[in-house]
């Protein structure tokens, strides 16, 4: 069985995949950022993070670690040579106005229509949902990278029961056990990883979805 580490190492380099040769990427706070690890030397990405910042590298280690360089969550990052740092003003003006290629957010629920919860957790007091709805309004492709179950309970539903973040904005959702797209015609299974299996997936979804013809079995 895949430990909770193991799985996070598993989504983001699945995600890492997605990301095309000269593309702007904004990566959320929490599993999304490991991503930034896997992404491939050939491609030249340009990370961003909400709160100012251009040109985000890999998770720093104890070596490369600053603590004045810290992404929207507060997490350490690094920033590549040729990097830049500026206000929220500029930043949610890249993101509102169309320029963000793909962003990547974790995800409580996400539903057959493409909605997305994630941003209040049940019994928790939470600041707010951040900069996650301008990202999944304003960017041009959404990535829900997360866990499929959480203790067991499917998290990919016919109708989310938590507050949205927005609706019908998820374009993809990568987790353990496979990838869906999500368009006008629902949910449709394009991949399963190598840790899964078709029956498996069904029994793990309450959401309907269809199963692509050209499947990928990893």
């Amino acid at each position: 069985m895949l430990d909770k580490n193991e799985i996070k190492q598993i989504i983001a380099r699945r995600v890492a995949e997605e990301f095309h040769d000269g593309d702007v990427v904004t990566l959320g706070i929490g599993l999304p950022t490991l991503a930034a690890n896997y992404i491939s030397p050939d491609k030249h990405i340009t990370l961003q993070s909400e709160n100012g910042i251009l040109g985000v590298g890999k998770m720093p280690d104890e070596l490369t670690a600053d603590a004045r360089i810290t992404n929207a969550g507060g997490q350490l990052v690094t920033i590549k040579e040729g990097g830049a740092y500026f206000d929220s003003f500029l930043s949610f003006a890249m993101i509102r106005g169309g320029h963000i290629n793909a962003t990547v957010l974790g995800g409580l629920q996400v539903d057959e229509e493409g909605n997305l919860a994630n941003w209040l957790v049940p019994g928790k007091l939470v600041p707010g949902m951040g900069g996650a709805m301008d990202l999944v309004v304003g960017a041009q492709k959404v990535i829900v990278a997360m866990e499929h179950t959480n203790h067991g309970e499917p998290k990919i539903l016919k109708r989310c029961t938590l507050p949205l973040t927005a609706s019908h904005e998820v374009d993809m959702i990568i987790t353990e056990k496979g990838v869906f797209t999500c368009d006008e015609n629902g949910l449709t299974l394009v991949e399963i990883s190598p840790y899964s299996d078709l029956e498996t997936i069904r029994a793990t979804t309450e959401a309907d979805f269809k199963v692509a013809p050209n499947l990928v079995r990893r």
